[in-house]
């Protein structure tokens, strides 16, 4: 009789074990389905991104504003935004901007560089680099001429 109880225990013991880990396996693969479903429609492409903030530096004022498209050119990355800025403390103030926009559309940088002097602001999100310089490093480092073979982009802005 003892023998009876303690299976009867050790079976009950193994069904509860067994539901418990169904519903868990199950609860999370919905979770991740969710998940999915929310980044897929709120991300945009590389290109919509350098687009908007071309149109960000075009806005503040920025000169000689250029995307060139990389695809297939460079492995590093797909889109360059290289724009023109008129005074150290304009360079910030757009990269700030666009940075702003990125986090807005869940676009993390990769990378930033150049923020404290305002010469030469570089903004890697990976597949979108921005290049906000002051007219010298501008024509001193001529990426435009480097990415000669590279299309570049036509920018429509809404004034």
């Amino acid at each position: 009789m003892a023998k009876k109880k303690v299976t009867a225990k050790k079976t009950a013991v193994k069904k509860a074990v067994v539901k418990k880990t169904t519903v868990k396996k199950t609860v999370k693969k919905t979770a991740v389905k969710k998940t999915a479903v929310k980044k897929k429609s709120a991300l945009m492409t590389a290109k919509q991104f350098s687009l908007e903030a071309a149109k960000i530096a075009i806005a503040r004022n920025c000169k000689d504003v250029v995307i060139l498209d990389l695809t297939g050119k460079s492995p590093a990355t797909d889109y360059f935004l290289i724009a023109t800025g008129t005074s150290d403390r304009q360079i910030c103030s757009v990269a700030e901007e666009v940075l702003e926009f990125g986090h807005k559309h869940k676009l993390r940088p990769f990378g930033k560089a150049g923020m404290e002097q305002g010469k030469w602001v570089l903004l890697d999100f990976v597949d979108v680099v921005v290049h906000l310089f002051n007219e010298e490093f501008r024509d001193y480092y001529d990426l435009e001429l480097l990415w000669g073979d590279a299309e570049k982009l036509e920018i429509r802005s809404e004034k």
